[in-house]
């Protein structure tokens, strides 16, 4: 693999504004891919979240990216999720101010008249979710007349979510040729239909993954009562030297974060409401081992990549099986065994009986109380059995 940046075609400025930010070497998807994508070539990544992926197509887009004009934009760049078209958008900003050029994030949920004002003064780069990109074409706030880059990032979870029909009708209404780079977990199915109808002649590239799979976890399915579930979470939080707990919403993740302060386990949140220098700083420290706790939904996860973190605990289960090992694989990794635990309520075992069918587990619900000596130690918890309970 080349192991610096300029090796691999990336002018100086962009290299030194790397440099700055502690970026010296490059990851393996963008040493496979960055020369392809400079060269202007249409590009398919299939690569796990979390392997540098939008440095890749952001370093390519920045160095090619046409400037744009009023309502005109030169890039476009399509994600799944507002928190992700965030995530993106703040990565490319520094990079792409370096060579004066702008970026603006559009999704649903937020000022659409603030956004329209801010697309009529010109946007370089366009960051958008689907419906609202839509909707902004729709209202003539938008061109793609001179789009000559287009992304499709996490293409699989735009097609699991139901959105591939807008990515295609947005991609029919690019005006002109453009180079389009897509990057994908899998790319079967949907995705692979996208593949052979809108890229020409494109290159493959694939990341071996040194994500994990179920069997190199230790699986731990808690019965908890919701008046306890909370000291459970403290209880194994406190056993842990690195906890990372997912919860379903921003909010949850708030509350939660300050419920296990109460219990005097130190906790921080993270999700995509908060101001980037806050979560930054939640992960600096979560990295460095002075945070031993955080609590995560399920985007704002995307941006941890710390290898020892040794349990992961599921407060809130996840919605489905991809989901869990998503989830799951921020522990187990760089080649360490890690604990999932799942607290489950007694309204959510139907579902929870479901998702271990579709992960081929088959493990007892054990019940559990907050003051089980076993919570302290999930990874010496070996084979459980709810007859010793």
């Amino acid at each position: 693999m080349t192991s610096t940046f300029d090796a691999l075609g990336v002018s100086a400025d962009l290299v030194a504004a790397l440099a700055e930010r502690g970026i010296t070497a490059p990851f393996a998807v963008q040493s496979l891919t960055l020369p392809d994508l400079l060269a202007g070539r249409d590009v398919c990544g299939k690569a796990k979240t979390g392997s540098g992926k939008t440095l890749a197509f952001g370093l390519a887009v920045v160095e090619r990216v046409v400037p744009g004009a009023d309502r005109r934009p030169g890039a476009l760049v399509l994600v799944p999720t507002r928190e992700l078209a965030t995530q993106v958008a703040e990565e490319l900003a520094p990079l792409a101010q370096v060579r004066g050029r702008s970026v603006r994030a559009v999704y649903g949920g937020t000022d659409l008249e603030c956004q329209t004002k801010a697309l009529h003064r010109g946007v370089d780069i366009v960051v958008a979710t689907p419906g609202r990109l839509i909707d902004l074409i729709d209202r003539r706030a938008l061109s793609l007349a001179d789009v000559g880059l287009v992304v499709l990032d996490e293409a699989d979870r735009m097609a699991d979510m139901g959105f591939l029909p807008q990515v295609e009708w947005v991609l029919r209404h690019v005006g002109k040729p453009h180079q389009t780079m897509l990057f994908s977990a899998t790319l079967d199915g949907d995705v692979d239909h996208v593949v052979r109808v809108h890229m020409h002649d494109p290159v493959f590239h694939e990341v071996v993954s040194d994500r994990v799979d179920v069997d190199d976890m230790e699986h731990r399915f808690l019965f908890v009562h919701q008046m306890d579930k909370v000291r459970v979470a403290a209880t194994v939080a406190r056993g842990a030297e690195r906890c990372l707990i997912f919860v379903r919403t921003k909010r949850g993740a708030d509350r939660l974060a300050g419920q296990l302060g109460r219990e005097g386990v130190k906790a921080m949140p993270i999700h995509g409401d908060l101001r980037q220098s806050a979560r930054e700083r939640a992960l600096g420290d979560f990295a460095d081992g002075r945070l031993h706790v955080l609590v995560a939904t399920d985007v704002a996860a995307r941006g941890i990549h710390v290898d020892e973190i040794d349990v992961v605990v599921h407060y809130d289960p996840p919605a489905d099986h991809k989901s869990y090992v998503h989830r799951s694989g921020r522990t187990a990794r760089a080649g360490t065994s890690g604990v999932v635990a799942t607290l489950v309520l007694w309204d959510q075992e139907h579902d929870v009986r479901l998702l271990q069918k579709r992960l081929g587990l088959d493990l007892p619900l054990v019940e559990v109380f907050s003051n089980d000596p076993r919570l302290g130690a999930l990874a010496q918890w070996k084979d459980p059995d709810p007859a010793t309970v």
